[in-house]
Protein backbone atom coordinates (compact mmCIF):
# COMPACT_ATOMS: atom_id res chain seq x y z
CA UNK A 1 0.00 0.00 0.00
CA UNK A 2 1.53 3.71 -1.50
CA UNK A 3 2.47 5.45 2.02
CA UNK A 4 -0.05 8.01 1.07
CA UNK A 5 -2.89 5.92 1.94
CA UNK A 6 -1.69 4.51 4.80
CA UNK A 7 -2.61 7.60 7.16
CA UNK A 8 -6.56 7.93 6.30
CA UNK A 9 -6.81 3.94 6.68
CA UNK A 10 -5.26 4.12 9.95
CA UNK A 11 -7.25 6.91 10.84
CA UNK A 12 -10.47 5.19 9.47
CA UNK A 13 -9.78 2.38 11.60
CA UNK A 14 -8.53 5.00 15.08
CA UNK A 15 -12.15 6.39 14.31
CA UNK A 16 -14.24 2.76 13.71
CA UNK A 17 -12.41 1.73 17.16
CA UNK A 18 -13.30 4.45 19.22
CA UNK A 19 -16.64 4.39 18.11
CA UNK A 20 -16.73 0.64 18.47
CA UNK A 21 -15.89 1.13 22.17
CA UNK A 22 -18.10 3.71 22.48
CA UNK A 23 -20.78 1.54 21.97
CA UNK A 24 -19.69 -1.25 23.97
CA UNK A 25 -19.52 1.21 26.94
CA UNK A 26 -23.09 2.06 26.33
CA UNK A 27 -24.31 -1.23 25.95
CA UNK A 28 -22.93 -1.53 30.09
CA UNK A 29 -23.96 1.92 31.34
CA UNK A 30 -27.24 1.77 33.23
CA UNK A 31 -30.30 2.70 32.03
CA UNK A 32 -31.68 6.36 32.77
CA UNK A 33 -35.64 5.16 33.35
CA UNK A 34 -36.83 2.32 34.27
CA UNK A 35 -40.19 0.46 34.27
CA UNK A 36 -42.96 -0.40 36.98
CA UNK A 37 -46.09 -2.01 36.91
CA UNK A 38 -49.46 -0.35 39.01
CA UNK A 39 -52.20 -1.50 39.93
CA UNK A 40 -55.23 0.30 38.07
CA UNK A 41 -57.81 2.32 40.21
CA UNK A 42 -60.24 -0.72 38.87
CA UNK A 43 -58.50 -3.47 40.80
CA UNK A 44 -57.57 -1.38 43.44
CA UNK A 45 -61.31 -0.77 44.11
CA UNK A 46 -61.85 -4.24 43.48
CA UNK A 47 -59.43 -4.70 45.89
CA UNK A 48 -61.19 -2.83 48.92
CA UNK A 49 -64.62 -3.51 48.19
CA UNK A 50 -64.31 -7.64 48.49
CA UNK A 51 -62.06 -6.68 51.80
CA UNK A 52 -65.23 -4.16 52.92
CA UNK A 53 -67.57 -6.91 51.96
CA UNK A 54 -65.52 -9.88 54.00
CA UNK A 55 -65.28 -7.47 57.06
CA UNK A 56 -69.30 -6.80 56.33
CA UNK A 57 -69.92 -10.53 56.54
CA UNK A 58 -68.44 -10.87 59.66
CA UNK A 59 -70.35 -7.90 61.00
CA UNK A 60 -67.40 -5.54 61.47
CA UNK A 61 -67.74 -1.96 60.08
CA UNK A 62 -64.03 -0.98 58.72
CA UNK A 63 -62.21 1.17 56.39
CA UNK A 64 -60.12 -0.56 53.27
CA UNK A 65 -57.34 1.14 51.55
CA UNK A 66 -54.85 0.45 48.74
CA UNK A 67 -52.01 2.16 48.26
CA UNK A 68 -49.68 2.15 44.59
CA UNK A 69 -45.78 1.12 45.35
CA UNK A 70 -45.19 4.78 46.22
CA UNK A 71 -47.75 4.45 49.64
CA UNK A 72 -50.04 6.73 48.18
CA UNK A 73 -53.86 5.46 47.85
CA UNK A 74 -55.56 3.99 45.04
CA UNK A 75 -59.00 3.79 46.31
CA UNK A 76 -60.31 3.93 49.98
CA UNK A 77 -63.55 3.00 51.34
CA UNK A 78 -64.98 3.18 54.78
CA UNK A 79 -68.06 1.41 55.89
CA UNK A 80 -71.14 3.94 57.28
CA UNK A 81 -70.44 2.71 60.80
CA UNK A 82 -66.56 3.01 60.99
CA UNK A 83 -65.11 4.85 63.15
CA UNK A 84 -63.42 8.05 61.93
CA UNK A 85 -59.85 7.12 62.83
CA UNK A 86 -60.28 3.99 60.75
CA UNK A 87 -59.28 5.78 57.43
CA UNK A 88 -55.76 7.44 58.51
CA UNK A 89 -54.88 3.60 60.10
CA UNK A 90 -55.88 1.98 57.84
CA UNK A 91 -53.65 4.00 55.30
CA UNK A 92 -50.96 3.45 57.93
CA UNK A 93 -50.97 -0.18 57.55
CA UNK A 94 -50.99 -0.30 53.66
CA UNK A 95 -48.35 2.04 53.82
CA UNK A 96 -46.12 0.54 56.06
CA UNK A 97 -46.50 -2.89 54.23
CA UNK A 98 -45.68 -1.15 50.86
CA UNK A 99 -42.57 0.47 52.56
CA UNK A 100 -41.34 -2.58 54.50
CA UNK A 101 -42.62 -5.22 51.82
CA UNK A 102 -43.85 -7.10 54.81
CA UNK A 103 -47.53 -8.21 56.11
CA UNK A 104 -48.12 -5.53 59.44
CA UNK A 105 -48.36 -8.55 61.54
CA UNK A 106 -45.00 -9.70 60.42
CA UNK A 107 -43.59 -5.73 60.91
CA UNK A 108 -45.09 -5.68 64.81
CA UNK A 109 -43.11 -8.82 65.62
CA UNK A 110 -39.94 -7.75 64.01
CA UNK A 111 -39.92 -4.01 65.81
CA UNK A 112 -39.87 -5.25 69.53
CA UNK A 113 -38.31 -4.32 71.64
CA UNK A 114 -34.42 -5.58 71.22
CA UNK A 115 -34.96 -6.15 67.58
CA UNK A 116 -32.82 -5.22 65.24
CA UNK A 117 -36.29 -3.06 63.33
CA UNK A 118 -37.43 -1.59 66.73
CA UNK A 119 -36.12 1.77 65.81
CA UNK A 120 -38.78 1.81 62.70
CA UNK A 121 -41.23 2.07 65.46
CA UNK A 122 -40.39 5.53 66.58
CA UNK A 123 -41.72 6.77 63.02
CA UNK A 124 -45.24 7.99 63.24
CA UNK A 125 -46.01 7.10 59.79
CA UNK A 126 -45.59 3.43 60.68
CA UNK A 127 -48.34 1.24 62.07
CA UNK A 128 -47.18 -2.03 63.74
CA UNK A 129 -50.46 -3.73 63.84
CA UNK A 130 -52.06 -6.65 61.64
CA UNK A 131 -54.24 -5.60 58.91
CA UNK A 132 -51.93 -4.63 56.26
CA UNK A 133 -50.18 -6.35 53.40
CA UNK A 134 -47.69 -6.06 50.48
CA UNK A 135 -49.35 -6.75 46.79
CA UNK A 136 -47.10 -8.59 44.66
CA UNK A 137 -47.27 -10.17 41.30
CA UNK A 138 -44.95 -11.55 38.72
CA UNK A 139 -42.17 -10.28 41.06
CA UNK A 140 -43.11 -6.84 41.32
CA UNK A 141 -44.28 -4.91 44.06
CA UNK A 142 -47.41 -3.44 43.23
CA UNK A 143 -48.69 -2.17 46.18
CA UNK A 144 -50.53 -2.70 50.01
CA UNK A 145 -53.83 -3.34 51.00
CA UNK A 146 -54.64 -1.84 54.52
CA UNK A 147 -57.67 -2.77 56.93
CA UNK A 148 -59.00 -1.25 60.30
CA UNK A 149 -61.76 -1.31 61.86
CA UNK A 150 -62.26 -5.03 62.79
CA UNK A 151 -61.70 -6.05 66.76
CA UNK A 152 -58.33 -6.37 66.24
CA UNK A 153 -55.18 -6.93 63.68
CA UNK A 154 -56.23 -10.45 63.18
CA UNK A 155 -59.27 -9.91 62.17
CA UNK A 156 -58.06 -6.92 60.05
CA UNK A 157 -55.61 -8.70 58.09
CA UNK A 158 -58.43 -11.59 57.24
CA UNK A 159 -60.48 -8.65 55.52
CA UNK A 160 -57.56 -7.49 53.47
CA UNK A 161 -56.15 -10.87 52.85
CA UNK A 162 -59.86 -11.27 51.06
CA UNK A 163 -59.49 -8.48 49.14
CA UNK A 164 -56.19 -9.86 47.79
CA UNK A 165 -57.97 -12.88 46.69
CA UNK A 166 -60.36 -10.92 45.04
CA UNK A 167 -57.62 -9.61 42.48
CA UNK A 168 -54.94 -12.42 42.53
CA UNK A 169 -56.26 -13.67 39.02
CA UNK A 170 -56.32 -10.51 37.42
CA UNK A 171 -52.72 -9.00 38.77
CA UNK A 172 -50.28 -12.47 38.05
CA UNK A 173 -48.76 -11.95 34.97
Amino acid sequence: MPRSCRFPVLALAGLLGWSGSAAVHAADAPAATFTVRQLTPETALKAVQAALAHCRGQGYQVAAVVVDRAGLPQALLRDRLAGAHTPDVATRKAWTAVSVKMSTSGFAAETQAGKPMSGLRGDPRFMAAGGGLPIEAGGSLLGAIGVSGAPGGDADEACAAQGLRAIADDIEF
